[in-house]
């Protein structure tokens, strides 16, 4: 049976592009592949659908595609879902006007009805059918912040049963140009302590000197119940990854993001999950350092402090991905490839876990 599958290419199904992958397995074990459903171009803006794929059997095969967040003609992105101990599936998402472009929005030139606004929805069947969507963005977006993104890739419940979203936020400039784009990115965490009821606002990591701008996060639950949080650094310093811990479920970080040199890698997303047998933090993305190609799996075995190549799957561009354990014995890698560039497919891959302790 096939180890490899494509559940999402470039031009089927009614999109011209499919972007920004999310992976969860339910309790039952029905894994649930997101990405956006990009439908007249590839841009970042536009009219784009949260689209969802679901696999009853490990990820060898794929059903029908499905919509699981639409917003008209308007935006519907950033997909972040998480699976709850209830058996809820949780997918915090982002919806914005389709004309609103990142440009814009980090000018301050689009209005707060139509730039980057938090909604939830939820699904209690294994995703087969969804909520209304529920906006959340005045609990969790402060005023004045600009640019606004979930994750990408799949948020988490932790075992306190809090959950927790990374994300993150631009601020405006200060001075006088108040119309000119923001230098710096920030970060920040969406937390719930019942089960997507309510929301607030977690850590926030607001650093304007230039030297770790943290951009798309990913966390990771370790074993001590320590958060790590592994980051994009869009700025010149060392390396293009930078890390975290918490020790409180996100609500604070024990220093600001620091520049992770042991993860070499372009300016991209990535992913990390925590296997508990074995004990084995994983990270995946592209590892060449100038361009968005060579992805690669990594491990930990100290919660990030240093990483060592655990698997390379070839080196073909490739972008966007997301972890997700599918069964005792094997992980599951869904990401952005292809033989000319790294957005004609959404691939997902079945690794064994044996080759990767």
């Amino acid at each position: 049976m096939a180890d490899v599958t494509v559940p999402f290419r470039a031009g089927d199904e009614g999109y011209a592009a499919f972007r920004i992958p999310a992976v969860v397995a339910t309790g039952t074990g029905t894994l649930l592949a997101f990405c956006e459903g990009r439908v007249d171009s590839a841009a970042d803006h536009g009219h784009i659908d949260i689209v969802l794929k679901r696999s009853t059997d490990g990820g060898r095969t794929w059903a029908p595609l499905q919509v699981a967040a639409s917003n008209g003609d308007d935006l519907a992105g950033n997909p972040a879902p998480v699976v709850l101990d209830t058996g809820r599936v949780l997918l915090v998402h982002i919806r914005a006007a389709a004309t609103a472009t990142e440009a814009a929005i980090l000018r301050g030139q689009v209005d707060d009805a139509d730039g980057r606004r938090v909604w939830v929805q939820h699904s209690d069947d294994d995703g087969v059918s969804w909520s209304a969507p529920r906006e959340i963005t005045a609990q969790v977006k402060r005023p004045g912040w600009r640019w606004y993104a979930t994750t990408p890739g799949h948020a988490l419940q932790l075992s306190t049963g809090r959950v927790l979203v990374p994300a993150n936020h631009t601020l405006p400039p200060t001075g006088t140009d108040t119309g000119a784009e923001p230098r710096y990115n920030s970060g920040h965490c969406l937390l719930s302590y019942d089960r997507g009821e309510s929301w607030h606002l977690g850590y926030l990591d607001e650093n304007t000197d230039g030297y770790v701008n943290v951009n798309e996060t990913t966390a990771a639950e370790l074993p001590d119940g320590r958060i790590y949080f592994n980051t994009r650094n869009d700025s010149p310093a060392p390396g293009n990854r930078a890390d975290a811990h918490s020790e409180d479920g996100g609500r604070t970080l024990l220093t600001p993001f620091r520049p992770q040199a042991g993860l070499t890698a372009p300016v991209c997303q990535a992913s990390v999950l925590q296997l508990r047998d074995p004990d084995l933090l994983l990270y995946s993305g592209p590892a060449d350092p100038a361009r968005r190609a060579r992805m690669t799996i990594r491990a930990s075995t100290d919660g990030g402090t240093t990483w060592r190549p655990a698997f390379t799957v070839d080196g073909l561009p490739a972008a966007y991905c997301d972890l997700v354990r599918v069964d005792r014995d094997t992980v599951g890698l869904l990401y952005e490839t292809g033989d000319c560039g790294a957005y004609e497919t959404i691939t997902f891959r079945r690794l064994p876990v044996r080759r990767l302790a």
